[in-house]
């Protein structure tokens, strides 16, 4: 799974969630026929976005459909309350599993409650991460970008790593260590969506400042060639 959510314990039961990205339908029963985790019931709701019959996915959102689905394993209304979180939350594309042990003490409509719980964190979870990996994409595109103009022979150099952890620090490390950089943000609970758009806009700032001094410097080699002329 890509995140399982903190336990909830009441009255001898405990409840769990934990969200598993996929991209059919028949994903969800190869994840659950391999479900190990020893509890009663493993209640689950699943959203995957689908093309509809004919489309390309070329013109826009129109072209596709949901498909969505729940599971109660025992637990009545149980994989209802959690395709409600996700519906709520707007994630797709994804399985969300909330299983409980029990342990011998009805407890009455707040089982819901803590079904819930455990559904919105790890759909929240999952919405962060997928952010970040978004932004991640948008970095390596503009760590690519600023090394070509930084390759430009009349390009400003960066200043060597000074070892403070700077931004202009992270632009002069090697891609494998920008990766590996990028990749903690992902492993951090909860992603750290924060970080990932100040990284972006520090890039964006240095991507233009690199263009600036090139356009100045194309410009005063064209007055050069004005004035030889």
């Amino acid at each position: 799974p890509i995140h399982v959510s903190s336990p909830i314990e009441d009255r001898q039961s405990t409840f769990a969630g934990r969200i598993y990205r996929i991209n059919s339908v028949k994903e969800v029963e190869y994840i659950s026929a391999n479900l190990n985790t020893g509890a009663d019931h493993n209640m689950a709701a699943w959203r995957t976005l689908s093309l509809k019959p004919g489309r390309t996915g070329l013109t826009g959102p129109d072209d596709f459909r949901v498909e969505s689905a729940s599971r109660d394993d025992g637990e009545q209304w149980g994989g209802k309350r959690i395709l409600g979180i996700m519906e709520k939350e707007g994630v797709s594309d994804a399985l969300v599993v909330v299983s409980r042990w029990y342990g011998g003490v009805l407890l009455g409509p707040v089982r819901f409650t803590h079904i819930e719980d455990c559904a919105r964190e790890v759909c929240q979870f999952f919405k962060s991460y997928e952010e970040v990996e978004e932004l991640i994409t948008r970095l390596a595109a503009l760590d690519n970008e600023l090394a070509d103009l930084r390759a430009e022979p009349s390009a400003p150099k960066p200043s060597p790593p000074d070892g403070t952890g700077s931004s202009e620090t992270a632009m002069t490390a090697s891609p494998t260590k920008r990766q590996t950089s990028y990749e903690r943000l992902l492993k951090s609970k909860p992603p750290d969506v924060g970080t990932a758009q100040r990284l972006i806009k520090a890039r964006e700032k240095a991507v233009s400042s690199v263009k600036a001094v090139l356009s100045r410097g194309g410009a005063a080699a064209r007055e050069r060639i004005s004035d030889e002329r």
